[in-house]
């Protein structure tokens, strides 16, 4: 993924860059993207080094002390409407190579003239140093700032905490409880990411955060005494799990970012967020002719079927949508760690039990499965690989294929929630699925399961049999799927 892709920017981004292992890459690597289609400033609010600078087509140097605002705004726009972006920065020091930044009340002031689609800011410096944490006078984050990104360079993991690894190593032992020389893991960079004077130090009340987790892809090639030995085929796998899941256990950080900054093409390799499902399980059965939830699939009922597929495939949040035969189901879901929802309108179509569900998701959420609870086929294995495509891809849509033919279940970003939100009747999703559909990612599986909901009593047998059946082929070897 491109990293503006990954980031799902918003109109009038203001973006501040905090951390070590990347911020000035990140934030040019981001300008290039952005820079055919918008109008994007990139700026410091602490110093850049003069050899930095040379990452922008063109630069404006403001001086306070004589300047304003309105004399350099042509510059800006000028430099903009040639290349697309232009840098800010204060005077250059030619002693110490390095410049200058500007006040974050410019970047505040700027922001608001809406002369610039995007404004980029590093607001923080890091001696060259893969992760840190913030000095009293830092980050240095402007008001109007709608999005901090939080840079760690994966290198660090397994390297002894010191002087020589961290910049300011006694601050991050003490808001991490990770000894000086003991090896940083996942859980340090986690601990000083979402502590409020480390990560969280001066974030703007409503801007949101998300980790940057930089050279994943070094990572996976190489050896490390954390995580044990990393390998291409654990992408999207559960070494990225396990790199995310400390930080996601904070309710600010909606989203994590793994990625290679250096691979300039697509820099973002994998994009995880919490991902809840939603299982539908509140009709009246009838054309079964009883109660399709309480149903038996081999040792369980349908419910308990489709409850367990969600809880072992991994998900954060799991919403149950309840309305006929309610006392029964619930008496069954006691032993569950899941989420009840009530839906009393459940008669007038499957979309009121699809927006029930939705309204119960916790706000960081960032995507939903529906699951029906008359497909008693799906595994865990098909959830995986759905969440995983969509974790590599960041699609709004994303959802399993037998043999070409879309099955369930079907991952909705929430991107798409306010659309589900205005679907009627019994139709479900399939109004905003088809309206997006370009823009789908399809996981071919080779589970026919997904095609295939229950409707009628009868169906139970035939299924039965071809259970029976592939079990006994797969004893004498005659199926490997």
């Amino acid at each position: 993924m491109q990293l503006h892709h990954a980031l799902h920017l918003q109109p009038r981004e203001v973006i501040a860059f905090v951390g070590g292992g990347g911020k000035t890459t990140a934030m040019f690597q981001l300008a290039n993207e952005l820079a055919s289609t918008q109008r994007v400033l990139t700026t410091t609010t602490t110093r850049i080094f003069a050899a930095q600078i040379q990452h922008s087509p063109a630069y404006v140097a403001f001086d306070s002390t004589r300047q304003t605002l309105a004399e350099i705004l042509p510059q800006l726009n000028q430099a903009i409407d040639q290349h697309g972006q232009v840098l800010l920065i204060g005077q250059i020091n030619q002693a110490s190579g390095k410049a200058f930044g500007v006040a974050p009340e410019v970047i505040d002031a700027l922001a608001l003239t809406g002369q610039f689609d995007t404004i980029l800011n590093e607001a923080d410096g890091s001696r060259m140093r893969p992760f840190k944490a913030p000095a009293d006078h830092e980050p240095v984050i402007p008001t109007c700032t709608t999005l901090v990104i939080l840079v760690v360079g994966l290198e660090i993991l397994g390297q002894p905490l010191t002087v020589e690894t961290v910049h300011r190593a006694e601050l991050v032992s003490q808001l991490s409880h990770t000894p000086l020389g003991a090896p940083v893991t996942i859980e340090t960079v986690a601990a000083v990411l979402t502590h409020p004077l480390g990560g969280l130090k001066g974030v703007p009340s409503g801007a949101r955060v998300m980790p940057l987790l930089n050279k994943f892809k070094t990572l996976m090639l190489n050896p490390n005494p954390t995580l044990g030995v990393l390998s291409p085929s654990d992408v999207g796998g559960i070494k990225g799990g396990r790199l995310t899941a400390p930080l996601l256990r904070h309710p600010q950080i909606n989203t994590v970012l793994l990625a290679e900054l250096q691979q300039h093409e697509s820099p973002v390799y994998e994009r995880h967020g919490r991902i809840a499902a939603i299982i539908l399980a509140a009709g009246g059965s009838s054309r079964f002719g009883s109660p399709k939830q309480l149903a038996r699939w081999g040792d369980k009922t349908f419910l308990e079927q489709a409850i367990e597929t969600a809880l072992t495939a991994g998900v954060t949040q799991v919403v149950v949508v309840l309305g006929a035969e309610v006392a029964q189901c619930q008496e069954l879901l006691r032993k569950y760690e899941v989420q009840i929802v009530i839906n009393p309108a459940w008669a007038e179509g499957q979309s009121t039990s699809m927006q029930a569900g939705l309204k119960a998701l916790a706000d960081n959420v960032s995507a939903a499965m529906f699951m029906l609870v008359d497909l008693p086929q799906i595994t865990p294995a098909v959830l995986q690989a759905v969440i995983q495509r969509y974790q590599q891809t960041g699609a709004p849509l994303v959802w399993p294929e037998f043999e070409g033919k879309r099955g369930n279940p079907v991952l909705f970003d929430r991107a798409l929630f306010a659309d589900l939100m205005a679907v009627q009747g019994d139709t479900g999703g399939r109004p905003v699925l088809q309206a997006h559909q370009a823009q789908a990612e399809r996981v071919p599986v080779t589970e026919a399961g997904i095609l295939y909901d229950i409707d009628h009593a009868n169906q139970l047998v035939s299924v039965s049999v071809f259970q029976q059946n592939k079990e006994s082929a797969n004893n004498c070897g005659l199926l490997t799927s």
